[in-house]
């Protein structure tokens, strides 16, 4: 009987180690499912956006009359293609570059709560989680720069590492506001904040209620700056116009990824649309209340059919979101280096202190506002 004991315990410690390594795996598998689906919608999207901005066609062979499987056509045509590594770069930061530059990410997907019940990771820390590991991708940037021995792709690196340091700052300084507010960094618990009803009881009987705060876009002036601030922050996060130097194809060919081909090429595509929407999903979950779908009225669903909805509403709010950087994108022009960094650090930066200041200052003199007007 004493020599049961420590089998029994091995097989408990072995069965709950390897249920934790499944539950780990197939959530991996999920998201690196769910991005490579985001991103061939996201681009398809893009180009008949563009070709809607542009009056043509856009995509409208390949998947019926909406071309809505050209971007698969297009997938596999990039993963047959010969992947070509220049005679003098350094081979081993060439090769792993792409892949650093993806894990950034990949690994802000972990904390990003989809509904009350879908998640990956259900962090305390998940604002400081996703802030940290998405500047992960400079780093693959900078190898992917340097390691082409391409003065191009050189030149694209250091825009990238130069815009991403200044508008880091600004980006976090953002969140912090609404931060500040919860008093928490946890995704759910800001969006519990939002859908909080007026009496203050989360578990409530009925379907629809009255939300106290609402929004946290509408809670205060400060809140809606703050909010301004992060969504332009987070165009140049994404390399997106008019922020896009890193890959200025008018001046630097395409930038850090000139001399990338085949499915590494495809790894920084990748990590461009999962940017997109990690800081389109942030500024959903932090500022416009999640997968609530009215400013200042919550409902209260369980069940499948109940994630279901919740889950199709934080969805189109991340769309909306993505859609407004493409607008954006073929609205308008591309800015100067030096204006990108005078919009950084002494626009952006200025004003996220201020709000957060003014913030700090309503919060500890307990102003409130009249929902819907500040």
């Amino acid at each position: 009987m004493d020599s049961l004991v420590p089998f029994l315990e091995g097989a408990w410690g072995w069965a709950t180690s390897s249920a934790f390594t499944f539950s780990m795996i197939l959530s991996v598998l999920g998201v690196v499912a769910f991005i490579s689906v985001w991103a061939m919608f996201a681009v398809w999207l893009e180009r008949k956006a563009s070709a809607d901005f542009q009056v043509r066609l856009g995509p409208n062979r390949v998947g019926g009359r909406f071309g809505l499987l050209q971007t698969l056509a297009d997938g596999l045509k990039l993963a047959f293609k010969e992947d070509l590594i220049p005679r003098d770069s350094d081979k081993f930061l060439f090769a792993v570059a792409p892949a650093v530059a993806f894990c950034g990410a990949f690994a802000a997907f972990a904390a990003l709560p989809f509904t009350p019940a879908i998640t990956a990771l259900d962090i305390n820390l998940g604002v400081f989680f996703i802030v940290a590991v998405t500047a992960i991708g400079v780093i693959g940037v900078l190898m992917a720069g340097w390691s082409s021995n391409n003065k191009w792709s050189l030149y694209g690196a250091m825009r990238e590492a130069a815009q991403l340091i200044s508008y880091e700052i600004p980006s976090a300084l953002a969140l912090m506001v609404p931060v500040l507010v919860t008093g928490s960094l946890n995704l759910k618990e800001i969006v519990g904040f939002q859908c909080l009803p007026s009496d203050g009881v989360l578990d409530k009987e009925g379907l629809v209620y009255l939300s106290d705060h609402g929004w946290l876009a509408f809670y205060s002036p400060w809140t809606f700056v703050a909010f301004i601030v992060y969504y332009i922050a987070s165009l140049a996060e994404c390399k997106r116009a008019p922020f896009d130097l890193p890959e200025a194809e008018s001046e630097l060919v395409s930038g850090f990824h000139t001399e990338y081909s085949g499915m590494r090429f495809s790894f920084f595509f990748l990590e461009e649309y999962g940017m997109m929407f990690v800081v389109s999903a942030v500024a959903a979950l932090v500022f416009l209340g999640g997968w609530q779908p009215l400013p200042f009225i919550s409902l209260n669903m369980g069940g499948f059919l109940g994630n279901l909805f919740f889950l199709g509403v934080f969805l189109a709010k991340s769309v909306f979101l993505l859609w407004v950087q493409i607008w954006l994108r073929w609205t308008l022009p591309r800015m100067r280096v030096d204006q990108v960094m005078v919009m950084g650090y002494k626009y952006l930066i200025p004003i996220s202190l201020f709000a957060l200041l003014m913030m700090a200052v309503y919060e500890h003199w307990g102003v409130r506002y009249l929902p819907g007007l500040f």
